[in-house]
């Protein structure tokens, strides 16, 4: 049995492929198509599922949509009509859009599918999929599921349980009331792009006070016990207009700020502030989900999962023993929960959890093997040592890491989600305290404020990190342990009053300071070698070495691109950089000896991506 799922048309695109009950395959079709949160129909995605797993169209026996688009179209037309005549610019530009193509995405779809497609179309709720993607990969037999997001057809969270291989829905938040939408709102205002920024908005928020809390509590939402929320709408703009909030929004906390613009403390305080309502919201919610469902194990996705601040927050006060949530918890995840709804719930095929859980570390995308690597490194000219044993190439990469430079790794499978994971990533030296405002200036050319991720070894990770459970998909926010942190001199604490956010940034907090937060916390990825091989192994061999068992980790690209998906993407990220080191499978890249890009080069590559 053969199942494919798709998400589309909004952002994120992405298919997944389940072959008789296991996960084969999943990728974003932003790798392939290099348009970053690229919204088109997923063409390169289900070419390479069908490829990875030898199969054809004819051999497809579901083909699912992951949301009913035209529920979304009654939403839509029923909040133009309740605001009307207000709205007429956006509705004059997303009706033509729906015309078009939206409204007829199942015979958009049958336009994209081969004619030896005769399986069945079929098309779940938005928040269907969502659960089905948090429960059934989770280790849990039984579980509370928490979907939070922006909206999907009209729900923005929904509260459901799961057992076995059933989900059993037992509440939802409705349109236009969404915590989603709410932290969008201060991603907009703040000059963050929305769908994109709101990860950005979350790293700057230590760096604030909650100043405007109170304000947001008193007059843009009232949060119920149960984590449900009411939202005074005449703060806010997306159910008619063109922009995220109104003016009335502008009086309460000033002008948008323009993007690309300097960020000044009150955008520090507005992040902390919507960052602390969230995480008040969340909590509400988790105590509701656990008292509602009787469940000591919950598990998590929508875009709202992402923010991996609140998740820790929900470990740490024990409302439940055990949290699972979706690597990929935004839209492209939704392609993966369609395909395992209809298997489990439709199909009503047995599920039998697997301890660790059956996401496979989320390793699921494209891999390509040393003789394609060679290839195309021998037709690109490019100067490369081939090292047959991987404990000599690992040897000279934890090697190369302690003598402070930037290392591009590339191995194994790409990582389905908006996290590397340890097959795509940059990774680095956390002792050196220099090392986070030189990848962000000089290798990701993003603001020098954004935080990077600690990989530790999953048996080391409670000497370094309040933390007591595995993180392996780098969804958890946990504080730096006392006794690693260093204390602050008089001159360093001045510092961390000052407005400029670059001489926070480069005051070293612990003996780890390349991934220690300006509030002592980090966002842990556990590193096992079940899941992760050979990243494990490097990382063992730099402890090894250096004592440490925690390196740097950040995504491969640049900002604006996709995570690198080929041996060509990869290679060209690290020439237009100034990444030191490129290792691709077995071969290992020094920048020194490659031929040198110009000024010109480098600027023409950055700018074509669509900066965000």
């Amino acid at each position: 049995m053969n199942i494919i799922g798709v998400s589309a048309y909004y952002h994120d695109s992405a298919a997944a492929l389940i072959v008789d009950g296991e996960i084969a395959a999943a990728a974003q079709e932003e790798r392939f198509t290099r348009l970053k949160h690229d919204p088109a129909y997923p063409v390169n995605a289900v070419e390479f599922c069908l490829n990875r797993a030898g199969l054809k169209f004819s051999d497809i026996d579901y083909f699912l949509f992951y949301d009913k688009p035209i529920l979304k179209f009654e939403r839509l037309l029923e909040t133009y009509l309740a605001y009307a005549p207000l709205g007429y610019a956006s509705f004059s530009r997303a009706i033509p859009l729906w015309l078009k193509r939206k409204l007829n995405i199942r015979r958009e779809i049958r336009g994209r599918l081969s004619e030896e497609f005769i399986g069945k179309l079929l098309f779940p709720e938005h928040h269907e999929s969502h659960a089905a993607s948090a429960f059934f990969p989770s280790p849990f037999e039984e579980a509370a599921i928490m979907t939070i997001d922006g909206v999907g057809e009209w729900a923005t969270a929904t509260l459901a349980k799961g057992v076995g291989n059933k989900l059993e829905f037992i509440s939802e938040l409705r349109f236009p009331h969404s915590l989603g939408l709410l932290y969008s709102a201060f991603t907009y205002h703040t000059g963050f792009r929305v769908n994109s920024g709101e990860y950005k908005l979350m790293g700057l928020a230590p760096y604030g006070e909650p100043r405007y809390a109170e304000r947001i509590r008193e007059k843009l939402v009232d949060i119920r016990e149960d984590g449900s929320i009411w939202m005074d709408m005449s703060y806010f703009n997306y159910c008619q207009g063109l922009t995220m909030t109104s003016s009335k929004f502008d009086k309460l906390f000033g002008p948008p700020r323009h993007p690309e613009s300097g960020i000044t403390q009150r955008e520090m305080d507005m992040a902390a502030s919507v960052q602390d309502v969230t995480e008040e919201i969340v909590l509400k919610m988790a105590r509701h989900a656990r008292e509602a469902t009787g469940s000591k194990n919950l598990c998590m996705a929508g875009g709202v999962a992402l923010n991996c601040v609140a998740n820790g927050k929900i470990l740490r006060e024990g409302i439940f023993d055990n949290v699972w949530i979706q690597p990929a918890a935004g839209d492209a995840g939704g392609a993966l929960g369609a395909a395992l709804l209809c298997w489990h719930q439709l199909l009503n095929r047995e599920r039998v959890p697997d301890p660790g859980d059956s996401q496979f570390g989320s390793l699921l995308g494209p891999a390509y093997s040393n003789d394609e690597i060679k290839k195309y490194l021998d037709d690109s000219g490019a100067k490369y040592e081939y090292m047959s044993k991987e404990s000599v190439l690992l040897e000279r990469v934890a090697s190369l890491m302690s003598a402070g430079n930037v290392v591009g790794w590339f191995h194994g499978r790409m990582e389905f989600g908006p996290r590397a994971l340890g097959a795509r990533s940059i990774i680095g030296d956390p002792r050196n305290s220099r090392m986070q405002a030189t990848m962000n200036l000089k290798i990701k050319y993003r603001e020098s404020f954004r935080p990077f991720a600690p990989c530790v070894l999953a048996e080391d990770a409670s000497d370094y990190f309040d933390l007591e459970c595995e993180s392996p998909y780098m969804l958890l926010v946990a504080p730096v342990k006392e006794e690693r942190r260093r204390t602050l001199t008089d001159d360093e604490r001045k510092l961390m009053a000052d407005s400029d956010l670059r001489k926070r940034v480069n005051i070293a907090r612990s003996e780890i300071p390349a991934v220690t937060h300006v509030d002592y916390s980090a966002r842990v990825q556990t590193v096992d070698e079940r899941r992760h091989g050979r990243y494990y192994r490097l990382i063992k061999r730099f402890k090894s070495d250096t004592g440490c068992p925690v390196i740097i980790n950040t995504s491969f690209n640049i900002r604006g691109e996709p995570i690198v998906n080929t041996p060509e993407d990869a290679f060209n990220c690290f020439i237009n950089t100034e990444m030191d080191v490129l290792v691709l499978e077995n071969c290992l890249l020094l920048k020194k000896e490659q031929t040198a890009k110009s000024d010109a080069d480098r600027e023409a590559y950055q700018k074509s991506f669509n900066l965000d």
